[in-house]
């Protein structure tokens, strides 16, 4: 079993692959500041439902403290899954600054220290949105990367510097871009729960744009999936991978679909779509399927029905 690292392990995807690394035997340390970009008190939810296994210990600390990172790594660490971030397009359109620091700057101290300290491999999280629009689908990895928003822009340039510290350096580091990941716990700031919140209190939920943008939604069990391979394999040390679900879903479909869980027929409220956006996103997994095997397994029917059934019988996780 292996001593490991995960950044961000307090939010969404990170307590999700420490809750899985911690029941397959893994000493695993959670490393999260608790920011308030959405309510603490949900991520201090996800820590209490990881925490009831031995294995995953919670450290209160940030990834702009290169200390605590090079202490944490001198502790024994072999493995680094880098999930924390400045998430959000939105809020990149209005303070770019915070992206930059966290994104870019987190992410330069986690590739030194884990530099001077020898680890085994760090698996840096990325994202479709560094790609920007749509020149053909499905994107592959080498599809032009031309962001539309400071966050994307933010998470373009950590990948550079794993890059090239993967080459300067010989640091093993894989970066995988994930495509619009969605599950239980998910951030409350998405379309999914905002869509299903508002249904189920009898209220229209607003679309941006004109609900014909499409994404292609990753279950979080496929992205978890994907994380976990690389425990097992250096064959995708210094790549770029698309973690994705490789099928296109329409927003307004999701829309519809989420009615039909739910059983309402609340119109939704259109409203201007949202600059830094782009309006679809496909991924192309070959090179991931071929590297470490990964294989997406979760439609978007029965992911969005474990959404929903989680959902009902957790509607107090998203309240303050």
């Amino acid at each position: 079993m292996s001593k490991i690292l995960i950044t961000g392990g307090a939010g969404f995807i990170g307590s999700h692959i420490a809750e899985k690394l911690g029941a397959l035997g893994h000493e695993v340390i959670i490393l999260d500041n608790l920011d308030p970009y959405y309510s603490p008190k949900i991520k201090s939810r996800n820590l209490e439902l990881v925490q009831e296994n031995p294995n995953i210990q919670f450290i209160e600390g940030d990834i702009l403290d290169r200390n605590i990172l090079t202490e944490l790594i001198k502790g024994g660490v072999e493995y680094i899954y880098h999930e924390a971030a400045q998430p959000g397009v939105r809020a990149s359109l209005q303070d770019p600054f915070k992206p930059y620091r966290v994104n870019v700057g987190g992410t330069l101290n986690i590739l030194e220290a884990a530099k001077e300290g020898g680890v085994k491999r760090i698996i840096n999280a990325s994202s479709s949105s560094v790609y920007g629009n749509v020149e053909y689908m499905p994107f592959d990895e080498g599809h032009p990367t031309r962001p539309l928003s400071p966050y994307g822009v933010s998470k373009l340039t950590a990948e550079y510097y794993c890059n090239v510290y993967h080459n300067l350096y010989e640091l093993p580091v894989v970066t995988l871009r994930y495509f619009t990941v969605y599950g239980p716990r998910m951030r409350p700031d998405l379309a999914i729960p905002l869509f299903a919140s508002a249904m189920l209190q009898g209220k229209s939920p607003t679309i941006f744009g004109d609900g014909t943008q499409s994404r292609d939604f990753t279950f979080i069990d496929d992205i978890v999936a994907a994380n976990v391979n690389l425990l097992d394999t250096d064959k995708a040390d210094g790549e770029v991978l698309n973690i994705g679900a490789g099928r296109e879903i329409v927003l307004k479909d999701v829309y519809d679909s989420l009615l039909k869980l739910v059983d309402s027929d609340v119109e939704p409220i259109y409203a201007e779509e949202i600059k830094g956006d782009a309006k679809h996103t496909l991924s192309k997994v070959d090179k991931a399927r071929e590297l470490i095997g990964y294989k997406p397994e979760t439609t978007i029917e029965v992911g969005l029905k474990k959404f929903v059934e989680w959902y009902k019988a957790n509607r107090s996780f998203y309240s303050d």
